[in-house]
């Protein structure tokens, strides 16, 4: 499945943090503010996108790391919310 032509001009738009974050053991992301993750919070934590599917004018994104995985919703380059699966 190729990925959307939005997600790679996502990942390249990425230079800045949005919040801050710490791996915890068992490969997911706490963020200090509370909250969902982003796209961007899960790759800079070494998360990859094993795939995404069309849903309405959005995107749903699956990442794994390990035995952790996330689901995205991906509205636009600058909005995306992740909530874990496990």
């Amino acid at each position: 499945m190729r990925l959307p032509l939005a997600i790679p001009a996502f990942l390249a738009a990425m230079s800045t943090p949005v919040l801050a974050q710490t791996a915890t053991d068992e490969g997911g992301v706490s963020l200090s503010s509370g909250g969902s993750s982003t796209i961007k919070q899960l790759l800079s934590s070494g998360y990859e996108i094993k795939a995404s599917v069309p849903n309405g004018s959005k995107f749903i994104v699956f990442m794994q790391k390990d035995k952790a995985a996330y689901a995205c919703e991906f509205v636009t380059v600058a909005r995306s919310r992740c909530e874990t699966l496990n």
